[in-house]
């Protein structure tokens, strides 16, 4: 029952993440492939320039 309520706020928390960066798109230097961006978030991290996009994104 925890492993699962556990795996669902992930899943939760990943797409609300997700939408806060498709919302502060328009603070990124990115002028296409905002779903592409927005739904592959978390590996895209490992790139340091999509790094300093995501926070742009988010923190405004």
């Amino acid at each position: 029952m925890f492993m699962e309520l556990l795996g669902l706020a992930a899943i939760v928390l990943y797409f609300f993440i997700a939408l806060r960066f498709w919302q502060g798109f328009h603070r990124t230097y990115y002028s296409q492939s905002r779903f592409v961006l927005s739904v592959l978030w978390l590996p895209l991290l490992l790139n340091k320039s999509y790094r300093q996009n995501f926070r742009r994104a988010l923190l405004g």
